[in-house]
């Protein structure tokens, strides 16, 4: 295997661990990040070794989000910066967010999310690619109308509704009930839960499980996913536009947090009658600093 940067990459007894390696930024996906985890899953998918991929976060949080401009994120746009202009975020969001995005879904092998913490926007994103889903107590969910818009698939659409005209978090308990989540565990067992049920997945017959995967998720396909998240990328990118009007109801975002993870955060502070916590310093995940 190549030697990663911001993954850690591991096989044994027929699992591919795959693990976000940047617990510092609370595992911020960099453009460096999302390549390495593109080319992870696709080795982990062709090895005829591996019969499941377990997706995991190193430290206390699965993903706070994308990187929106830590000093290596900027490093890295700088030697390799994409065009200007609307043409190129475009560009660039589709490539990172919708078509690797649906190779990981497609990948034959089962895959399984063990989610910690955070996991909000672009943690989400990564999570829902995953057949199965695991979290720990105390993990905190947040949706957008993000770039991979599978949130109606995920959970019903007047749920969804709700959860996303508020701007709310929802915890593992809630994740559960709504059925983004399989099963919820103590933090302390998290990692042991996945390892069980990975053991049992790998004792199946790989053919057999390919191709449970690809039925149940042609079965998605015939009521329009594909289609569905593909077409929601342009309402994302309007989304994305009209945060720069003067006519935009909320603070203007400031490189830091995307607003609606703001409004969650004021919100998710305010039901505990308490003030936000002021980090020490902010590392330009979409989530908290």
């Amino acid at each position: 295997m190549p030697g990663y940067r911001t993954i850690l990459y591991d096989v044994a007894d027929h699992v591919a661990t795959i693990t976000l390696n940047r617990p510092q930024q609370r595992n911020a996906q960099s453009t460096e990040l999302l390549h390495e985890l593109d080319a992870a899953i696709m080795a982990a998918g062709a090895d005829p070794g591996v019969r499941v991929i377990v997706l995991a976060g190193a430290g206390d949080h699965f993903s706070a989000g994308h990187d929106l401009g830590t000093a290596e994120e900027q490093a890295y746009r700088a030697a390799n910066p994409m065009e200007p202009g609307i043409r190129g975020f475009y560009d660039r969001t589709w490539q990172l967010y919708v078509d690797m995005h649906l190779r990981w879904r497609n990948v034959g092998t089962p895959m399984i999310a063990a989610v910690q913490g955070y996991c909000i926007f672009g943690g989400w994103m990564v999570a829902s690619t995953a057949d199965v889903v695991f979290a720990a107590e105390g993990a905190m969910f947040l949706g957008s109308l993000f770039q991979y818009f599978s949130i109606p698939w995920d959970v019903h659409p007047r749920r969804a509704k709700e959860i996303l005209f508020q701007g709310r978090f929802v915890d593992a308990g809630q994740a559960k009930e709504l059925g983004l989540v399989n099963r919820v565990v103590p933090r302390k067992f998290l990692m042991q839960a996945v390892a069980d049920y990975a053991a049992d997945v790998a004792a199946n017959d790989p053919q057999q499980m390919r191709m449970v995967k690809r039925a149940v998720n042609a079965a998605q396909d015939t009521m329009g996913f594909t289609a569905a998240v593909s077409g929601a990328h342009s309402h994302y990118m309007l989304t994305w536009a009209t945060e720069k009007d003067p006519g935009f109801a909320l603070a203007a975002p400031d490189g830091k947090r995307r607003p609606m993870v703001q409004v969650a955060l004021d919100r998710y502070y305010r039901d505990l009658a308490g003030p936000p916590p002021e980090p020490e310093e902010r590392h330009g995940a979409e989530g908290p600093g």
